[in-house]
């Protein structure tokens, strides 16, 4: 399928839920003339426990929404839907296509004295080795050490990321890193970075963090200035909301983080 996006079309960014919205907040930082749709597929999260060919089902579904919004590029916010669903949709749509997982691999690459990298993430994250098969693809010369942190996203979403039992269980998961040489955390899922203060704070501190929303977001800024795509009429770029279910959850809980309320959310059903 094809699109005949303008400069000023909006980009899509997607997620299962809310994680994502920590990537939509970095790249209205770096892109702040842009437009931006948000669609978080709340029906059917989290994608973690679903198979990949209903991911694919789902992102195809998300796709085709954006191209008939004619996103003029699309940023897949979630680890699992680049894990399993980025490969497939680059195949099946002429649109510039945009995965956490990369940029990441090759930032985490670039800056890793040590050669060693760690990674955290859900347990789908963490069994697909994306991050490890991604590093192997710019033959990289970086090994890897990766721990799941289930408990993670449960308590970002009830607000203890910053609480003692967070600080308590994040120091528990990353323990097996203290007796590493690793110099660069990957932050393999979007709930993540609203954990970062706690989790800098349960690694040696020469430990860098590295965030998937900063990583894409440059990556696609460098998209856009090279293809002339840029958002150059001077106005200012809008965001807009839309959801498969649970309007009232993702507005309560995707305030808090992104820090603002979200205008202008509307409610999308697709067949399952």
């Amino acid at each position: 399928m094809t699109t005949k996006p303008i400069p000023e079309s909006h980009i899509g960014v997607f997620d299962s839920g809310l994680g994502g919205l920590t990537v939509l907040t970095s790249l209205e930082k770096i892109l702040p003339n842009e437009s931006f749709i948000y669609f978080g597929d709340t029906a059917h999260v989290p994608y973690g426990n679903k198979s990949a060919d209903t991911v694919i089902h789902y992102s195809r579904n998300i796709m085709n929404f954006f191209l008939r919004h004619n996103t003029k590029a699309v940023v897949i916010a979630c680890n699992t839907a680049s894990a399993v669903a980025c490969k497939e949709l680059r195949n099946s749509f002429d649109i510039p296509l945009f995965d956490v997982v990369a940029p990441s691999a090759v930032h985490a690459n670039n800056i890793s004295k040590t050669r060693k990298i760690g990674v955290i993430g859900t347990h789908s994250t963490i069994f697909s080795k994306a991050y490890t098969r991604s590093l192997a693809d710019i033959k990289s010369d970086c090994s890897t050490i990766e721990i799941s942190c289930p408990l993670f996203v449960p308590l970002i979403e009830e607000g203890w990321s910053d609480t003692p039992v967070a600080k308590e269980i994040a120091c528990s998961y990353l323990k097996p890193f203290q007796k590493t040489e690793i110099d660069t955390l990957i932050l393999g899922c979007t709930h993540y970075p609203i954990m970062g203060k706690t989790i800098q704070e349960a690694m040696k501190s020469h430990v860098q963090l590295v965030y998937s929303g900063e990583t894409v977001g440059r990556k696609l800024a460098a998209h856009l200035k090279k293809n002339n795509c840029t958002n150059d009429s001077g106005i200012l770029g809008e965001t807009r909301f839309y959801v498969t279910d649970f309007p009232q959850k993702f507005d309560e809980l995707g305030s808090r983080f992104i820090g603002r309320k979200i205008k202008e959310k509307k409610i999308i059903y697709f067949s399952r």
